[in-house]
């Protein structure tokens, strides 16, 4: 049994977070932690690195028995072997938080498949991305309000988006011409979720792959999930996930993406991911350089 599967048990049952709440969990104190070397220098000496998570399926989150799992973590375990660190430490935190905790050194790499912008590149470092995605919407069966796209709440003031804190879809939203006022923003998809259902939101905002287990099944609690979009008014709202270091860990960037290059699009991660909806459809399109210049 790793390091990563027994701490990030324990941590989840002490918080009561397997039912799925994304709250954030204290940091574990590590001997070491504050010792002095690179970050990628001490990991290998420790042998294990911790890593933020936000509790979002399919990207990352904890599986039933409490290990960290998802697209990030499962590609960020293969390359980080490669390089000598053998394990993983997950921190469960709200998405709004992964930055602020990254930056204060709760953990070393954000892993959830965050997307990069070029407001975030501002802040911290990110590897080249896993994945590119469209956007969609979940709305309640039916389709009520006749929402497609961004477009149609724009379009309608008296409509309300869901849209979890920090997430690069509130920009996105707002490119596209939601109002502020429009726009409701939850620590998590799950509370957005439950708020469309209850009918305080309109519609919730995810990724091509967020709600793809409503859209195997048809319908969840009187929710659907509508078709992924690509762009709206012409504009693109595909986003790439990576992987998010902190700028004084260069270093330790540049050994996950020397890895990261032969790894992404090759047969073993195809299969890796497949399990989480990804495939040769959903690789990068664009490198990391390009989504930190893009307007």
């Amino acid at each position: 049994m790793t390091r990563l599967h027994q701490t990030s048990r324990r941590r989840f049952l002490q918080c009561g977070l397997l039912g799925g709440l994304a709250l954030t969990a204290s940091a574990r104190l590590v001997p070491g932690f504050a010792a002095t070397g690179g970050t990628l220098e001490r990991a290998k000496q420790e042998g294990y690195i911790r890593v933020g998570f936000a509790n979002e399926i399919p990207f990352g989150y904890a599986d039933t028995d409490g290990s960290l799992t998802g697209e990030a973590p499962e590609i960020l375990r293969v390359i980080l072997k490669k390089i000598g660190i053998p394990e993983i430490d997950g921190i469960l935190t709200e998405f709004g938080a992964l930055i602020p905790g990254l930056k204060a050194r709760r953990f070393d790499i954000v892993s959830a498949g965050m997307y990069v912008t070029p407001a975030r590149c501002s802040e911290i470092l990110f590897s080249e991305p896993t994945y590119s995605l469209g956007e969609q919407l979940a709305v309640k069966v039916g389709n009520p309000k006749k929402i497609a796209t961004y477009a149609e709440v724009a379009a309608n003031p008296e409509l309300r988006l869901g849209i979890e804190a920090g997430s690069a879809s509130i920009k996105k939203a707002q490119k596209a011409g939601v109002a502020d006022p429009q726009i409701n923003k939850f620590p998590d998809v799950p509370t957005a979720m439950a708020a469309l259902r209850s009918g305080r939101v309109d519609a919730v905002v995810g990724t091509a792959l967020t709600f793809s287990d409503i859209i195997a099944k048809g319908s969840i609690d009187g929710v659907e999930a509508l078709p992924p979009f690509t762009e709206v008014k012409g504009e693109s709202v595909v986003g790439h996930g990576a992987f998010g270091f902190r700028k004084a860990d260069g270093e330790l960037r540049d050994a996950v993406n020397a890895e990261l290059k032969s790894f992404i699009g090759s047969p073993e991660h195809l299969a890796l991911v497949g399990k989480f909806g990804f495939n040769k459809y959903t690789l990068p399109v664009l490198t990391t350089e390009q989504m930190c210049k893009a307007a």
